[in-house]
């Protein structure tokens, strides 16, 4: 009687670790693909992250935004020659190089819209070229060795619990893994509003290149100028974000405290997710956009 008793509550103890075993692995791949979607998606420009969101953009770019930036031009234009007559004296005080000048304002306006798109994909080529220079700089790997990790764990610790032990942990087991479900899509939130905004940004890039020729406007163009630097550089703090959590993760990796290991990488994957959001404020800040 007693054997049988053994070999049921041997059973009970196999399966209770298989569940504790499913949802640990389940958790650190989902921590470690997720590292992976970052890095990757961060480094992408807006023409290679979606060919088609970028072509819709481009041509709203140029077919919508295009037209009503010749507009605001043909305002300011119209404002400044107004403006010059009336400073010199009905035109009593003007001389040739007053003219020359105002070409010359005209002629770099309409180059600027022109050359809007190429301008602002070239700020986020910058940016992914920052991207890809910090990604070779930080050395830290953010992949957790899951079949190794999960072995120690069998080896050290699993195998000597009772069944109410791992009726308790695999019940923590699949909190944790559910609340690193939900920092997974938050962490994809973050990622895809980046690219949203930016994809935004672009569409209207001709109406704020439009103001730059004129002082009293131009704030409008430099403004919006610090908003897609903001946005490029954001990657690079993305990645900085990532760099730092590698370091941690790969402490708690090798830690003999089941618990704590467990919610540790809970708590750096939560702090990972809030850094993530402050990344955006961060830049603007740094750049001084609005």
């Amino acid at each position: 009687m007693g054997a049988i008793i053994d070999k049921i509550t041997e059973f009970i103890k196999e399966m209770l670790q298989g569940w504790v075993l499913d949802n640990l692995s389940t958790m650190f791949t989902d921590v470690n693909d997720k590292v992976g979607t970052i890095a990757g998606e961060v480094g992408k420009t807006p023409s290679s992250w979606n060919s088609g969101i970028f072509s819709m953009i481009q041509s709203l770019s140029e077919n919508v935004m295009v037209p009503i930036a010749g507009m605001i031009i043909s305002a300011i234009l119209c404002y400044e020659l107004i403006t010059m007559v009336m400073d010199k004296n009905n035109m009593h005080e003007i001389g040739s190089e007053f003219f020359f000048r105002y070409l010359v304002k005209a002629c770099i306006a309409v180059l600027f819209v022109s050359y809007t798109f190429d301008i602002t994909m070239a700020i986020f080529d910058v940016g992914n070229h920052i991207v890809t220079k910090a990604a070779g700089v930080i050395t830290g790997n953010a992949s957790i060795d899951v079949t190794a990790t999960l072995q120690t764990m069998f080896n050290t610790q699993l195998s000597t619990m009772g069944i109410g032990e791992l009726i308790g942990l695999g019940i923590e087991t699949m909190i944790v893994s559910l609340c690193m479900k939900i920092m997974s899509v938050l962490i994809t939130v973050i990622l895809y509003g980046r690219m949203i905004e930016i994809y935004l940004y672009v569409s209207v890039a001709p109406v704020p290149f439009a103001t730059l020729s004129n002082r009293e406007w131009s704030s409008i163009g430099s403004n919006y100028i610090k908003g897609l630097c903001a946005l490029a550089f954001q990657g690079f703090f993305i990645m900085v974000c990532v760099g730092i959590y590698s370091v941690l993760v790969s402490g708690v990796a090798v830690a003999g405290n089941l618990h704590s290991a467990l919610w540790s990488v809970a708590a750096y994957t939560v702090i990972l997710c809030f850094s993530l959001f402050k990344t955006g404020s961060l830049s603007k800040s740094i750049f001084n956009a609005h």
